[in-house]
């Protein structure tokens, strides 16, 4: 497979990473596969201090780098805050642009691991663009791009590595969101080479779409706008990089609504106790709303950063899953 991304880095990766990333929880859940009607794998990657996979690849990424060296990089803040932690970890200056948009929650947070945030433009394209400007006239920056640098998706790789040391382990499909494509490509790399047999799916919002008109016309798309409360996933215009990547290893894309996305929410903390943000329940939108085969699947929940009005969707839906008389198999809502 003619591809940047390198299984024997990944695995070297394992190594490297800082140990709080990895290793984290991934099992099987009853009442949750009651709730599907099959069985569902989870792997959690909510409890790290950035709350996210994506400490993976940047701490990966940044132990290349010399410590006193400067970086900057866009997000809309799962990313900036995994550079953030790793930078102050690794000895790293970091600046971050995120959109005016960011949730403050986000943006708290990669204050809080020391990094200098820089609002430009209104979503993830246009803070983008400025951080690159910026990179362009500081020739001494490090600019990182999530879903560009090929260690930032082989650090995200080292998830599937965890979910085939399992014994006996066989997942028809691994189900995963897409944003800019760090995640489903690392670990689709891995899967490739060391369970073939697994469909790779990944998810975009419905409002969203990026990824699956891009795999559909062979380059990189980009959207118009995009429409969903799922900001993690909400990219317009995912990288030529990633593009390519996607088209080699990813079997299929699909879609979910931002009602799915919040009722998997509610059926994640339901069940699993655990409380996630939209485009962390991706996966598990997709495998509840029955758009992926299977009897044996497995995702990735990642992501526990949500906006004070994302919560607002959980209360009814909370309470209606609490109701005995709603526990039908198969039900969300």
């Amino acid at each position: 497979m003619d591809l940047d991304l390198d299984v024997a880095r990944i695995e070297k990766a394992l190594r490297v990473i800082d140990p709080l990333f990895l290793d984290t929880p991934q099992y099987i859940d009853e009442q949750l596969c009651r709730a599907l009607g099959r069985t569902v794998t989870v792997k959690l990657e909510t409890a790290n201090p950035v709350r996210s996979f994506k400490g993976r690849g940047a701490d990966l990424m940044l132990s290349s780098l010399p410590r006193g060296a400067r970086v900057v990089c866009a997000s809309s803040g799962n990313f900036g805050q995994a550079v953030a932690y790793a930078g102050r970890a690794r000895g790293i200056a970091v600046e971050v642009f995120v959109p005016e948009t960011v949730n403050p929650a986000k943006r708290e947070r990669i204050e809080a691991f020391g990094a200098r945030i820089i609002l430009a433009g209104t979503d993830g394209s246009q803070a983008r663009a400025a951080a690159a400007t910026h990179a362009g006239r500081h020739p001494d920056l490090v600019y990182l791009q999530d879903g560009l640098q090929a260690a930032v998706a082989e650090g995200a790789g080292t998830i599937g590595v965890e979910l085939t040391r399992v014994p006996g382990h066989h997942y028809d499909a691994v189900v995963l969101p897409v944003g800019d494509g760090a995640l489903i490509n690392g670990v689709a790399r891995w899967m490739k080479t060391h369970a073939p047999c697994t469909r790779i799916v990944g998810v975009n919002a419905m409002g969203a779409p990026s990824m699956l008109h891009s795999l559909r016309a062979g380059r990189a798309v980009c959207l118009d706008r995009v429409d969903t409360f799922a900001d993690g996933i909400a990219v317009r215009a995912p990288l030529d990089a990633s593009v390519r990547r996607a088209m080699a290893l990813v079997d299929e894309i699909v879609l979910v609504t931002d009602e799915e996305l919040a009722d998997a929410m509610a059926l994640a903390a339901h069940t699993l106790g655990i409380l996630l943000e939209p485009a962390g329940v991706a996966g598990l939108a997709a495998i509840a709303g029955g758009s992926v085969e299977g009897d044996h699947l497995a995702t990735v929940l990642t992501g526990a950063n949500p906006r004070p009005q994302q919560l607002h969707e959980l209360v009814p839906r909370l309470a209606h899953l609490f109701d005995p008389a709603s526990r039908v198999r198969g039900e969300v809502r």
